[in-house]
């Protein structure tokens, strides 16, 4: 610009200063503000707020908060962005720490002094962030200091007091805030109905339907969250009938296009033993277009080897690579610890080359049974195949975790207990 003759503005600079901390180089941004007032271009309160922002995405608040008594001296008095800045980046780095805390509620007592009110947006933040952190109290407190200066909680605010007493499961105080809510006019979204739900489900799912039909009663259409947590609530309260109505309703309404539902049903299913059922399931999603991730494909195959159906288990892994997804050590721990389950030690083997050909490794789950085995006498032929150290140590020295314990337990040369 200069070689063109042309003078760079607070503007075009404070662009600059906003890149470079975009970029993670607020040295850079530092040292264009200092070209800035070599220049006598003033900054203005945008420019001195974005070198703060980019000061607190590094966790640097002690710099963020020299910079601003910087300010102050150059005349420059900190407004409610400045200060929410400066919050957010304590919120970010966490306010467990006591001396953490302590530095925001001086913050805020500050700007009450300095007459600069925090929007509700800074408030939102903060209120989040202890919920989550599960300092209830604090965030109460916060909600409490709002009120108090005239500052009307959103859904937002309210969203996050039910949340943070949610996973708590202080389901009394979550309604009183979700009654709260209604009290004072504001309206509950789908987000605050999905949390407060959320919370039921874990040991009140008959609560959470209730919940669930109030909320299409007051007009607030349950999004494909809703009812992926209903159908988890349901299915891990062992609810299975009100589940597969609930199911059955979302075919109704078009609303079983997600694959992360049919993943939830496939895997509570098997867990309580319907795995014909889960199976049936599993093989109608292609029919309706959806893509089956290794996820679901993995669920799919933990169920059959619960049940030791090892040939469909065979075929399904088969299929998988025939369809373009590729199994993964997941994939295969499943299926190793399923054969170790039922016995099916001669394919233990099989299995575990072809893991270890694609470079994956046993988890500690499998370590430990092969200990167990051991442990008991209990290890056939196979196992003690596998064992021997000289003709399978390709084998041995990838499986990590536990199977340390192996190597040092059999004989290096000869194999031998």
């Amino acid at each position: 610009m200069e070689s063109l003759g042309i003078a760079p503005d607070v503007y075009t600079l404070s662009t600059l200063i906003n890149c470079f901390c975009h970029l993670n180089r607020v040295d850079f941004g530092s040292s264009v503000l200092a070209t800035m007032l070599k220049l006598g271009c003033q900054p203005n309160y945008i420019t001195l707020t974005t070198l703060v922002k980019g000061l607190c995405l590094q966790g640097n608040i002690a710099g963020a908060a020299r910079l601003v008594e910087e300010m102050e001296k150059r005349g420059y008095e900190p407004n409610a962005i400045t200060c929410g800045t400066m919050l957010n980046g304590l919120c970010k780095i966490g306010l467990c720490n006591f001396g953490q805390w302590k530095e925001t509620t001086a913050l805020l007592n500050e700007m009450g002094q300095r007459k600069v009110m925090p929007d509700v947006q800074t408030f939102n933040i903060l209120v989040d962030t202890l919920c989550k952190e599960g300092m209830l109290i604090e965030a109460k407190e916060v909600f409490d200091g709002m009120i108090q200066r005239g500052i009307e909680p959103d859904t937002v605010t309210y969203s996050s007091l039910i949340d943070g007493y949610c996973l708590q499961s202080k389901m009394d105080d979550a309604i009183k805030a979700f009654n709260m809510m209604l009290e004072r006019g504001c309206s509950p979204d789908v987000f605050s109905y999905n949390k407060l739900i959320n919370g039921y489900c874990k040991k009140r799912p008959q609560v959470a339907l209730e919940l669930f039909h109030k909320m299409r009663a007051y007009g607030q259409h349950p999004n494909p969250r809703t009812y992926a947590i209903l159908l988890d609530g349901l299915f891990k309260n062992k609810h299975f009938a009100e589940a597969m109505t609930l199911f059955k309703e979302m075919g109704d309404k078009n609303l079983d296009h997600n694959i992360v539902i049919y993943i939830i049903l496939i895997d509570r299913m098997c867990n309580v033993g319907e795995v014909m059922a889960a199976r049936e399931l599993f093989y109608s999603l292609a029919t309706k277009g959806l893509q089956l991730d290794v996820w679901t494909y993995n669920i799919m195959i933990k169920g059959l080897c619960k049940e030791g159906l090892i040939d469909e288990v065979s075929a399904l892994l088969e299929k998988m690579d025939r369809n373009g997804c590729s199994p993964h050590d997941c994939t295969f721990n499943t299926i190793i610890q399923g054969l170790l389950q039922h016995n099916e030690t001669s394919r233990v083997m099989k299995y575990l080359h072809i893991m270890v050909e694609k470079g994956f490794s046993a988890n500690a789950t499998i370590a430990t049974m092969f200990i167990n085995l051991l442990s008991s006498n209990q290890a056939d032929n196979n196992i003690q195949e596998l064992l021997n150290v000289k003709n399978n140590f390709h084998i041995l020295t990838r499986l990590k975790s536990i199977f340390a314990i192996l190597l040092s337990i059999v004989h290096p040369l000869d194999g031998k207990w």
